[in-house]
């Protein structure tokens, strides 16, 4: 027959301690160094985050009374020249490339090998190089270019015939004037 265990004893802590078996003291005694050691740390960083809040503190109140007379006394002066380089500048930068590039993508065949695209947004204007195949194809896309109706004015100012290359291609430069979008 297996022993009873009769326990007749209130409940304690000495009841509960006498009962756990040593690895469970044990573990409980690591547990409780390891809290107090925790405990301690949070503590020195609680302290450590205050002293430092309080230097943050005194720095930004050192360096805001400086701060805050300097703009007061400063003041930009901007040449005309200065102020015409800038807003050319945003000019060129906020030109409608997406609008530009499907406009000149839609007139351009296959036939067409497009090889740079400059832009000049003071002018409303770009200058397209490409080369074709043949003089046909040039004027087939520059007809194509003229039927968009981004463009206002298409013109041919170059052209010349690469003699070296055995397809003796047609490199030719496009300026296409743009009014904007229809």
């Amino acid at each position: 027959m297996k022993p009873l265990r009769i326990d007749f004893a209130p409940p304690s802590l000495a009841r509960t301690w006498f009962h756990t078996s040593r690895p469970a003291r044990a573990l409980a005694a690591v547990a409780l160094v390891l809290a107090v050691c925790a405990g301690l740390q949070a503590q020195r960083l609680s302290e450590q985050r205050r002293i430092d809040a309080e230097q943050v503190a005194r720095v930004t109140q050192h360096h805001a009374a400086p701060v805050q007379a300097a703009p007061a006394q400063a003041k930009v002066v901007v040449s005309p020249a200065q102020a015409a380089a800038v807003n050319a500048a945003v000019l060129q930068l906020n030109l409608p490339w997406r609008d530009l590039y499907n406009a000149i993508g839609a007139a351009t065949p296959a036939t067409v090998a497009l090889l740079a695209l400059e832009p000049d947004a003071r002018k409303r204007t770009v200058r397209i190089t490409a080369e074709a195949r043949g003089s046909d194809d040039i004027i087939g896309y520059i007809e194509q270019l003229q039927a968009q109706a981004w463009f206002t004015s298409v013109v041919l100012t170059h052209h010349e015939t690469n003699d070296v290359d055995p397809n003796k291609p047609v490199r030719f430069q496009i300026d296409a004037q743009w009014a904007g979008q229809p």
